[in-house]
């Protein structure tokens, strides 16, 4: 008996819904930086607790932008973009073009934190991590940082 060749083929998802917004590195975003991300992700019915991992992740990585990426001087733009696909999979898009990461391992250690006054205990990818099935942070010193992010809502 012939054994059958598997077709172990992805099938391609497709893009719902999306949208992009971009606003500038000031404290007083982060808060719209959630409501943008729930408004998006509402539509799939997640839990409350589902939902509320995402915007905790977004608040850390909108803070990141501002705190580390532009010094939290309020000069600079973060670009946010969500998207959700029909396997019920949210993507978010945190980008800025701020100082950067030199050592994004280093970056990405709990406790870990280039706040000098000592006001901060850590970047917060620790708390991503656990919250969201996957992260990737990209980042070149002096260009910026991006940190990208999937979660997908149970049904």
């Amino acid at each position: 008996m012939k054994a059958k060749a598997v077709n172990k083929k992805k099938k391609k998802r497709a893009l719902v819904n999306q949208i992009k917004a971009s606003f500038p590195a000031k404290s007083i975003n982060e808060s719209l930086s959630r409501m943008i991300v729930s408004s998006i992700v509402c539509q799939l019915d997640p839990t409350i607790d589902e939902l509320a991992d995402i915007k905790t992740s977004v608040s850390e990585a909108v803070t990141n932008s501002i705190v580390h990426g532009y010094s939290n001087n309020g000069i600079g733009e973060i670009n946010l973009y969500v998207c959700y696909y029909d396997d019920n999979t949210v993507r978010i898009i945190i980008k800025d073009k701020g100082r950067g990461i030199e050592d994004i391992k280093k970056a990405m250690t709990p406790l870990y934190t280039t706040d000098e006054s000592g006001e901060r205990t850590g970047m917060g990818f620790s708390i991503m991590q656990n919250f969201m099935d996957k992260i990737k942070v990209i980042s070149k010193p002096g260009k910026g940082t991006t940190v990208i992010f999937d979660k997908k809502i149970k049904k």
